[in-house]
C-alpha cells in the first residue's frame, strides 16, 4: 500500500509490522519448522485476470487497480479460448470461470469472455464495482441473462454496509452508483453476491446484520448469513506480522488443506510487455514471481508452498475463498 496515503479503515492504526525473518524460504519458515504447501485436488475455478485498469483508485486495492495502472494488460477471448480448449484437452472437471480486474467491464472483450465459458458449459463468476463500465453492457447482459440465466453470477464489491466507509475505501460519489448497479441487476433477475470486507473491530455477525439492513432496505434478494452470497475478506496488508502455516498447522488448526483456495484454482495474467499469459497459483499474488507456475495450464498444477502472508491470513487463518 502506498505509505502516502491515509490509512484504509480496514485495518488497525498501528499493527506490528512482519517480522523480515518470515516468509523467506519456501520449504521451511524462519523457525525452521516444514512450511505447509498445498497439492492440487482439482481444478475447479479458473480465474481470468481481464487487466488491472479500473474507473477508480481505492485506497487499499491489493492488485492496485486505477484508471491508469496497466501492469496486468487486457486479456484477449483469443487468448482466453487457447485456456478454455486446454481444459478440455487435459480432462479437467473445472466447473467456474471466474473473471476479476481492475473492472472487467472495461476490457473491450468482456462480453464475448463471459458469453464463450457460458456457450461451453461452465458457471462464470463476474467480479464488479456495478458501476459505469457495467452500465454500458446492460444490453448485453440482459441478453446472457435470458439465453443462460443463474449460469452467470455478478459479485459487487461494496467494501461496507456504510456509506461512509465505503467511500473513505473508494472514493467520494462511488456509494451511490454501486448501490444503484447492484439494484438494477437484482431488479433483473440476475444471480447476484456482494463481496464486502471486514473492519478490524468489527463483529461478524454484526457485520452481516448490517449488511442484510441496507440489502432489505434496497430490496436486493440476498442472504447475508450466506458465506457465498455474502464473502466478507480479511483486510491484506503484506506488511503487517502475521505466523507461518507450518505442517502441524493442519491438525493444530483442524483445517483440510483441499480447503484452501490454491488446492482448486488457478488464475491467468497477461503482463504488460509480456508476450504471452501466464498462470499464476493464486488471485491474491499476481506480482509474486514465485506463484508464476507456467504458460499453461498443463504446467501449473503442481503443489504451491504457501510461503506469503496473504496464504497466511487471507487463505489459512481468515478462511476466505475468491471462488463461488
Amino acid at each position: 500500500m502506498n505509505q502516502t496515503l491515509p490509512r484504509s479503515p480496514f485495518v488497525l492504526a498501528e499493527p506490528p509490522l512482519l517480522n523480515p525473518a518470515k516468509f523467506r524460504d519456501p520449504l521451511l519458515t524462519a523457525k525452521g519448522e516444514a512450511r505447509a504447501s498445498i497439492a492440487m485436488a482439482g481444478l475447479k475455478t479458473l480465474w481470468f485476470n481481464t487487466g488491472t485498469l479500473c474507473n477508480l483508485a481505492c485506497l487499499n486495492c491489493y492488485i492496485e487497480s486505477s484508471p491508469t495502472h496497466d501492469a496486468l494488460v487486457y486479456l484477449t477471448a483469443a487468448e482466453q479460448l487457447a485456456y478454455l480448449d486446454e481444459i478440455s484437452a487435459l480432462g479437467l472437471a473445472t466447473e467456474e470461470i471466474g473473471l476479476t480486474g481492475g473492472e472487467p467491464f472495461m476490457n473491450p472483450d468482456i462480453m464475448t469472455l463471459i458469453e464463450v465459458p457460458l456457450v461451453r458449459g461452465f458457471k462464470v463468476l463476474v467480479l464488479t464495482n456495478a458501476m459505469k463500465p457495467m452500465d454500458h453492457k446492460k444490453d448485453a447482459l440482459l441478453a446472457l441473462k435470458a439465453r443462460f440465466g443463474d449460469q452467470l453470477t455478478l459479485r459487487v464489491s461494496l467494501d461496507h454496509y456504510t456509506g461512509a466507509v465505503h467511500e473513505a475505501e473508494r472514493g467520494g460519489g462511488s456509494w451511490d452508483k454501486a448501490l444503484q448497479g447492484l439494484a438494477w441487476l437484482a431488479e433483473h433477475g440476475f444471480s447476484l453476491a456482494v463481496a464486502g470486507r471486514s473492519l478490524a473491530d468489527e463483529d461478524m455477525a454484526a457485520a452481516r446484520a448490517g449488511y442484510q439492513a441496507l440489502f432489505d432496505q434496497l430490496g436486493v434478494a440476498i442472504d447475508a448469513k450466506s458465506p457465498a452470497r455474502l464473502v466478507l475478506f480479511p483486510e491484506m496488508d503484506a506488511r503487517v506480522d502475521v505466523p507461518e502455516i507450518t505442517t502441524a498447522c493442519w491438525g493444530i488448526l483442524h483445517k483440510d488443506p483441499s480447503e484452501v483456495m490454491c488446492a482448486s484454482s488457478r488464475m491467468v495474467v497477461k503482463r504488460n510487455g509480456a508476450a504471452s499469459p501466464a498462470v499464476i497459483a493464486c488471485t491474491l499474488l499476481p506480482y509474486d514471481p514465485q506463484f508464476e507456475l507456467a504458460s499453461d495450464l498443463a504446467g501449473a498444477l503442481g503443489t504451491v508452498a504457501l510461503n506469503h502472508p496473504h496464504c497466511a491470513k487471507f487463505c489459512v487463518l481468515g478462511g476466505a475463498s475468491c471462488s463461488a
